[in-house]
C-alpha cells in the first residue's frame, strides 16, 4: 500500500493482481487498484481530471487522461472519503503507475494538483 499527502488531500493505493481476467499464455495481465481520496483541509473539494503514466517492464510507456474517476467527479467535504475501484492491463507481468489529480477548492474556485503515489504491478508468481 502507497500512500501521500499533497495539498491537504491524502491518496492511498492498494494493487490486485486480476488470474481471472489474465491470460500469461498471451501477455496478458490484469490488475486492478482500489485508490482512496481522504480530504485533509478546511475546504470541500472536488476532483476534475486525471492523469496517468503508465510504465510496463517490457518497455512500453502510456500515458492516460480523462474526466473524473469511474464516471465521477466527486465532491469531497472536510474530513470525507471517497474510494474506488479501477484496472489497468498490461504486457508483461509487472509495471507502475503514478500520476496526479486535478482538483478544485470549491470555496475559492482555484484548481489545484494532487499528486498520486507510484505504485507497483506485480502478479504474485513473479517473486517464483
Amino acid at each position: 500500500m502507497q500512500s501521500l499527502i499533497t495539498q491537504g488531500v491524502e491518496i492511498t493505493v492498494e494493487t490486485y493482481y486480476q488470474p481471472d481476467f489474465s491470460n500469461p499464455v498471451q501477455q496478458e495481465f490484469m490488475f486492478a487498484y482500489r485508490i482512496t481520496l481522504e480530504n485533509h483541509n478546511a475546504f470541500p473539494v472536488q476532483l476534475l481530471r486525471r492523469h496517468w503514466h503508465i510504465f510496463d517492464s517490457n518497455g512500453e510507456y502510456r500515458e492516460v487522461d480523462g474526466d473524473g474517476v469511474v464516471g465521477q467527479q466527486p465532491v469531497l467535504n472536510p474530513g470525507e472519503v471517497f474510494r474506488y475501484v479501477s484496472g489497468c492491463n498490461l504486457r508483461s507481468d509487472m509495471g507502475k503507475m503514478h500520476g496526479f489529480y486535478t482538483m478544485i477548492n470549491l470555496l475559492s474556485q482555484k484548481e489545484f494538483t494532487v499528486d498520486i503515489p507510484a505504485f507497483d504491478m506485480v502478479a504474485p508468481f513473479k517473486g517464483n
